[in-house]
């Protein structure tokens, strides 16, 4: 009997490299990160990255584009059924619970904000971003002050993930943490 390899379609492939790349990139940031690396860890060759995405550059946009588009979903599904500030408490919830613990994603949202000194890639996070937040206000109807909070405690636990500091706090963090799970 011989083993026969599962042939990958274009778009399993093209998931496969989103999802190295998306490590990489929130490892090393867009300078840093390598497509050959990249390439290595997806398991296949540098030049298919190439012909898949055109540039490294363009890779990185669809990788913060996807890793936007899939907070996106999950803020929706957390908020299915629901309104106002249920909705809310829902998505909070679901991002503490789901997004927090993924220091990856948390550091490649990190990664894309650092790298919005390029205007093409500050497009790509401005709408990714602004449909976060039209989804919040659309969903729960809430005053843009409590629209504001909400973000602002999201990006503050994003900083505080992204410093390792849920898994080994330091008690001004855990204070930080507290406050932010104050109503």
């Amino acid at each position: 009997m011989s083993a026969t390899a599962t042939r990958l379609s274009a778009a399993e492939r093209r998931e496969s490299i989103l999802d190295a790349a998306m490590v990489e990139f929130a490892e090393r940031g867009l300078d840093g990160a390598s497509t050959e690396a990249i390439a290595r860890r997806a398991g296949i060759s540098q030049p298919y990255v190439f012909r898949l995405f055109g540039t490294k550059k363009e890779l990185f946009m669809a990788t913060v584009a996807r890793c936007l588009r899939e907070t996106l979903e999950m803020f929706q599904r957390a908020a299915e059924g629901k309104r106002g500030h249920e909705a809310l408490r829902a998505i909070g919830k679901a991002y503490g619970e789901e997004l927090l613990g993924d220091r990856v994603r948390l550091r490649s949202q990190m990664q894309a904000y650092a790298a919005c000194d390029d205007p093409e890639i500050c497009a790509v996070v401005r709408d990714g971003y602004g449909d976060l937040v039209n989804y919040v206000e659309r969903v729960s109807g809430v005053s843009p002050a409590e629209v504001s909070a909400f973000f602002a405690k999201g990006m503050l636990l994003n900083v505080i993930c992204s410093m390792g500091l849920n898994t080994s706090p330091e008690p001004w963090a855990e204070r930080l943490v507290a406050g932010c799970k104050e109503q």
